[in-house]
């Protein structure tokens, strides 16, 4: 999660309006590694999110004029983000995930192989266990465990109310919970 601050977004957005380049390449640093993050776990393919976020931000340049400031910018760049995902799914059908953005933390050499071991093990299983959820769920899982997010900035993105975040919070963490079971 990124340490945003509105008053900076409402300057570079300001900034980025009126053609500054460097404002907006400011907003992409800021935001672009959690979309591309965001994109790559819904997609399963590294080379599709970087075309999903690339085009998220070419819309957000385009559109920026029309960002009224109703939701926070982070949360307009991850619903544009999350449209290209629907976008690209729709033209293309994806493949479950094998290569996970779960970055493994370094590995430490005092660390013993078993632990390592099983924690490669643990993360394979989850990520297989999230490329089998149903697409609103796992989007709303990741949005929530991984980005931070609440359930009303969820709820913009997705175009959902909160209460139907929550509901599909609540299923997939039923389903995880029972498809990684032996985990517990």
């Amino acid at each position: 999660m990124t340490d945003e601050d509105p008053r900076t977004d409402h300057v570079l957005v300001s900034n980025a309006v009126l053609g500054d380049t460097d404002a907006f390449e400011q907003i992409v640093a800021r935001y672009g590694p959690e979309m591309f993050r965001y994109a790559r776990n819904m997609l399963s393919d590294h080379g599709a999110a970087e075309e999903v976020v690339q085009d998220a931000f070419v819309a957000a340049w385009k559109g920026l004029d029309n960002f009224r400031g109703d939701s926070k910018l982070r949360t307009w760049l991850f619903s544009l983000v999350s449209h290209k995902v629907v976008d690209h799914r729709r033209k293309r059908a994806i493949a479950p995930a094998e290569d996970w953005v779960f970055e493994r933390r370094s590995t430490d050499a005092h660390l013993d192989p078993e632990t390592r071991a099983t924690g490669d093990d643990f993360m394979q299983d989850l990520a297989r266990a999230l490329s089998e959820l149903p697409y609103r769920q796992r989007a709303c899982w990741l949005l929530r465990e991984v980005e931070g997010m609440t359930h009303p900035e969820i709820g913009q993105i997705m175009t959902l109310s909160a209460g139907a975040v929550r509901g599909q919070l609540q299923r997939a963490r039923v389903t995880l919970s029972e498809r990684l079971a032996e985990w517990q």
